[in-house]
């Protein structure tokens, strides 16, 4: 258990930490590179690189007998507990406030030709002394004092100095002795200018000596036949090799074979030369000629961490879509001494309950986890009582034999290093997701795309018919609404007056006497492509499918009272039948998105299908028929795009978003704080996504933009405000390409109504971004300043309220370190404002 508890958002001082933690463009950096290769390296290889070197601080003191008045080992960089570095009346968004530290070192990697520095006391805490501290300020070379500042006291103005270091690689800042109350010395905008000109700001250098290596043991674990691998693996037959896959990425391939049961385990993984990232898979092959002993506790990653000697790991972690108004609500949990963090996701599908996507942080660097299984895992975070935590996680059940011939594998598991902050973490996480991973349109981008749909008019499709699907594509056209795809969701087969009786896959006569063709063809006309739904794993007792092949089906007590069974997507057969069901209703009926809905908790199923001595094995079988079918319609139809759905988005995993996108992001979507909400969490992970919108309303209707939206506005109408839909379509499409960029938060998650919420995406290589602000219903602050990420100092940008189209011109200087002055006095209210940097 926790001894601590998670925080949701970015903790108490998040609106403060956000407003001082400026990023810069977003760019893979070298050290990044080399630190995935060494780890790569020597765990694929046996080699150990040597570690970049790497300038750093030490904390070389502390003051005692300040405990008991909360000051122990406060030293910090950058802030003062969540509020800017303060001297007098003057702020500072850098340098080092000493707070308890007697003396800090300053170990370089290059000779130092001077520091410059402004210098103070900050002097606000009530309980340090106020108006009566004084402090003197010292510089030491070799132990020899190079400056010594006069005694400066609180309320009066900072000191700037210039002190020359004379080519020392080390020196330390130190507290005069004498002047001991409280220690509120702060050294702002510390920087040191090397020889060779460089220049190392003292904030952004990391506390602490560098961490040792990765070591040689592979990252994952198992138990056979009651002996861990960790035992097993240097006993066995190892083989290994490598290949380029392409001028960026690098195969490992390293099998272990044990000669007395005929067991193989074959780890292939993947490193990337343009991203900093690691990924493997593990597969279990019995080539005996009889059953293996029990194979249990698969660990896909089971490894550990090491942080430096000073601050702590904080995981970054999400929920799921479990269909609230908090899907995807972001968490930041410290992992303190010897504390255990337990996280699984429930019911069968990955994103259930929590996020397969984790952001471990310690100071300035961190490593992203994320993981490929469209199954039920679950993930331990065990921090020992030192430096270092050791990450288990895979698939959550196993302990099953092989028979002859049969092979099984693990999740997928990929991590990715970074340096700096965790934001860029993310964003590096975006790029990659987008670059490697998610699967392009047919034209063979990624890019925005609005649909349109009947469904909230139509009772979803079971009271759609060809004449009103014809009308609902025509009205948008006349309209002027210039739409992408047309959306056709459940209840156009066969089923007795409710979606929810799935399992006859046949178009409804009545109601299609000419199937779908007549309104893709007309869909087409308009360059419209066609959305087309799908839920073939949930079988009602109602249905052809129940009826005629009840030996595909897998049952459990409960569903089976509620009337449902699961499709065996593990059987061969069962593959077989829907590939080819699909691949005949694409070509016949002119489909071009494939839509999987997946309304249905699966993991009963599995595990009721299991014997004792193969408990896992139904849920791999039907993952990897999930997988593979995906694989073999996409080989039968490249250019088709698939619409990854279940409940919402409960199905978002690593091995899923590699074959589709989840367009209908959570099946909460009504509410404009839960679309909100909803937006900030899983734009941390997923670049591209979509939604519902039939608002007419700036606020609600910019609550809920995405990469994709579809509208679900009443076409059949006259009286609607088309003018107003005209010009808010207009406003999503001007901004919508800069979504699948870099994404940085402004102000805090919050689910409450009194809030307010901004984000800005940001297109580096176009120097253009825009920030979205809302101020809820309650919330009694009119304006906000938003400090601004990505943009270039010295650059001039023009900023743009949509909506009044008012201008005003201001420096990149000032738009990250003053920030955006965002008014509203009317609420509900939201704003959109973009920027273009000027030539």
């Amino acid at each position: 258990m926790m001894n601590n508890v998670a925080r949701s958002g970015f903790g108490l001082f998040s609106i403060l930490t956000l407003s001082l933690m400026v990023c810069f463009g977003v760019t893979v950096q070298k050290p990044e590179l080399q630190r995935a290769d060494r780890w790569a390296t020597m765990k694929f290889t046996g080699e150990m690189k040597p570690d970049a070197p790497e300038s750093f601080l030490v904390v070389e003191a502390y003051y005692t007998g300040f405990e008991n008045m909360g000051f122990a080992q406060d030293f910090q960089k950058n802030s003062h507990f969540g509020r800017a570095l303060r001297i007098n009346t003057n702020d500072y968004a850098s340098g080092l406030y000493m707070g308890n530290a007697e003396a800090v070192s300053v170990h370089l990697t290059a000779p130092a030709k001077s520091l410059d520095a402004i210098i103070g006391l900050d002097g606000r805490s009530n309980q340090c002394g106020g108006s009566n501290q004084q402090q003197e300020f010292l510089v030491q070379v070799d132990h020899k004092v190079v400056f010594q500042s006069q005694t400066l006291e609180v309320g009066k103005a900072p000191l700037p100095i210039h002190v020359d270091l004379e080519g020392a690689n080390f020196f330390t800042l130190r507290n005069a002795a004498g002047h001991q109350w409280c220690r509120e010395a702060v050294w702002a905008n510390a920087k040191v200018v090397l020889q060779d000109g460089s220049q190392l700001s003292l904030g952004e250098l990391p506390v602490g000596q560098a961490v040792a290596g990765p070591d040689q043991e592979p990252p994952f674990s198992f138990v056979y036949g009651g002996r861990p691998s960790s035992e097993l693996l240097k006993l066995w037959k190892k083989t290994s090799s490598t290949k380029a896959l392409d001028n960026d990425r690098v195969e490992y391939q390293i099998s272990f074979s044990d000669p007395d049961t005929g067991l193989i385990v074959t780890w292939i993984g993947k490193s990337y030369r343009d991203y900093p990232v690691i990924e493997w898979t593990v597969y279990f092959e019995n080539s005996g000629s009889a059953d293996t002993p029990i194979l249990e506790k698969i660990r896909a990653i089971d490894t550990s961490f090491e942080r430096r000697d000073y601050g702590e790991f904080n995981l970054h972690h999400f929920r799921g879509s479990p269909s609230q108004a908090t899907d995807f609500e972001p968490f930041q949990t410290e992992l303190t001494k010897g504390s255990t963090l337990h996280l699984a996701t429930s019911g069968g599908r990955p994103t259930d309950k929590a996020m397969c996507y984790f952001n471990l942080e310690e100071q300035q660097k961190g490593i992203i986890v994320g993981l490929g299984w469209p199954g039920q895992w679950d993930a331990d975070f065990i921090r020992d009582s030192g430096r270092t935590v050791r990450l288990q996680a895979g698939q959550e059940l196993t302990h099953f034999k092989l028979h002859p011939g049969e092979k099984v594998r693990s999740p997928l598991v990929a991590l990715l290093f970074w340096n700096g902050d965790w934001i860029h973490g993310q964003n590096l996480w975006r790029k990659w997701m987008l670059a490697y991973n998610m699967p392009n349109f047919s034209d063979g981008t990624i890019q925005p795309h609005l649909a349109g749909t009947s469904a909230y008019w139509t009772n979803v499709m079971v009271e759609g018919n060809e004449e009103n699907q014809k009308l609902f594509i025509n009205r948008y056209r006349a309209a002027g609404i210039k739409l992408d795809f047309w959306w056709m969701d459940a209840g156009w087969y066969v089923n007795n007056g409710s979606w929810v009786n799935t399992g006859t896959w046949k178009i409804d006569p009545q109601r299609f006497p000419k199937g779908l063709r007549p309104i893709t063809d007309l869909a087409h006309s308009m360059e419209l492509q066609t959305i087309v739904w799908f839920e073939l794993e949930r079988v009602n007792h109602d249905s052809t499918l129940w009826k005629e092949h009840p030996d595909w089906l897998l049952t459990d007590p409960l569903h089976e009272k509620g009337g449902n069974r699961l499709l065996n997507l593990g059987l061969p057969a069962v593959q077989q039948w829907i590939v080819d069901l699909l691949d005949r209703y694409i070509t016949e009926q002119g489909i071009d998105v494939y839509r999987i809905d997946f309304n249905i908790e699966p993991l009963a199923f599995w595990r009721n299908n299991d014997a004792p001595d193969r408990q896992g094995i139904t849920e791999i079988r039907y993952v990897e028929g999930f997988l593979g079918y995906l694989d073999e319609l996409k080989k039968r139809h490249p250019n088709l795009m698939i619409d990854t759905c279940a409940s919402g988005g409960r199905r978002d995993d690593l091995e899923t978003l590699r074959r589709a996108v989840p367009m209908h992001r959570s099946d909460y979507n009504d509410d404009p704080i839960g679309n909100q909400n909803i937006g900030f969490g899983l734009a941390f992970w997923v670049p591209y996504s979509g939604g519902p919108d039939l608002s007419r309303d700036n606020y609600v209707f910019r609550s809920a933009w995405s990469p994709q939206i579809y509208l679900a506005w009443d076409m059949r109408r006259t009286d609607l405000d088309y003018d107003w839909m005209r010009k808010a379509v207009a406003q999503w499409r001007s901004v919508a390409p800069d979504m699948l960029r870099d994404y940085y938060p402004l102000l805090p998650y919050s689910p409450t109504n009194d809030a307010w919420m901004a984000w800005q995406f940001d297109n580096q290589e176009k120097g253009e971004g825009f920030v979205q602000a809302f101020r809820r219903e309650n919330s009694a602050t009119t304006e906000v300043r938003l400090p601004l990420h990505g943009l270039d100092h010295d650059s001039k940008y023009t900023i743009t309220n949509l909506d009044t189209q008012s201008s005003e011109t201001h420096s990149g200087a000032e738009l990250t370190s003053v920030g955006l002055t965002v008014s509203m006095p009317e609420k509900p209210s939201s704003q959109v404002i973009v920027y273009h940097r000027l030539p």
